[in-house]
């Protein structure tokens, strides 16, 4: 399933290579310049993880992820910082009690600023990872999924089953009452959506979102081709799949 990822930054220049990669792994990555345009977005929309930098364009990083991690406690972070092992000079003041050295290394009498750098302070506002732009790229990036296998649950998952359909989510196939079913990556997605949200109506927009990635720009009907498609090889468990009309679908299981 398509791994959304937005990444708030006051500019993208020095990680654009690392955004390049990212997009030819295969995940989807929206990028904003603000603080009040992510939190929106975040509101907005599904996203898996977050990217945040040292700097947005009207606001700290550092204060950004506090205000960020009192909403959302759960949502992976990852910070990509200009200068990790720099000192923080300077504390906002919202942000006075949240940072310190750790017990045992401040020194008697003086305080944190200055002494606390800018990865123990993401760190300790609630960041998962901190990369840095002088670090490898390979490495960055097998940081980042590390993350997404710790934390984005899809990926801890081996199989999610719904009455006879059982998806592997290692394997990546699916069976119907114990037979495989051929289906494409986009088909498989799908059909992991419907199975991970039983009873809920999903929009055309939605399951783009969720299967295609926030870049995709084509029409959502789209998505009505790839499910009647799906519905084809499904069989007598196609039922399960309903169709809201101007809306969207709604998977139904069977409750007996």
């Amino acid at each position: 399933m398509k791994i959304n990822i937005l990444y708030a930054a006051k500019d993208f220049v020095r990680s654009s290579l690392l955004m390049e990669m990212l997009s030819r792994q295969g995940y989807s990555l929206a990028t904003v310049s603000k603080g009040r345009e992510a939190a929106a977005m975040l509101a907005d929309k599904s996203f898996d993880v977050l990217m945040v930098g040292q700097s947005l364009a009207d606001e700290e990083g550092l204060v950004f992820l506090k205000n960020f991690r009192q909403k959302n406690k759960t949502m992976p972070v990852i910070a990509v910082l200009e200068s990790p092992e720099a000192p923080l000079h300077h504390i906002p003041a919202s942000l006075s009690q949240d940072l310190s050295l750790p017990h045992g290394l401040a020194p008697k009498g003086e305080e944190s600023a200055g002494k606390i750098t800018y990865k123990l302070a993401f760190f300790q506002l609630g960041a998962d990872e901190c990369l840095s732009f002088n670090q490898d790229l390979h490495e960055s990036v097998a940081r980042i999924r590390a993350v997404i296998r710790r934390t984005v649950p899809v990926q801890a998952e081996e199989t999610v089953k719904v009455n006879e359909i059982e998806l592997n989510m290692s394997s990546y196939t699916v069976k119907i009452s114990g037979k495989e079913i051929d289906v494409t990556a986009k088909e498989f997605d799908l059909l992991y959506v419907f199975l991970s949200s039983p009873n809920r109506v999903l929009s055309r927009p939605y399951l783009i979102e969720r299967v295609w990635g926030y870049n995709y720009f084509g029409s959502p009907r789209t998505v009505d081709v790839h499910i009647r498609r799906l519905r084809s090889k499904m069989g007598k468990a196609s039922k399960y799949i309903h169709t809201v009309p101007c809306v969207g679908y709604k998977m139904i299981p069977n409750t007996k």
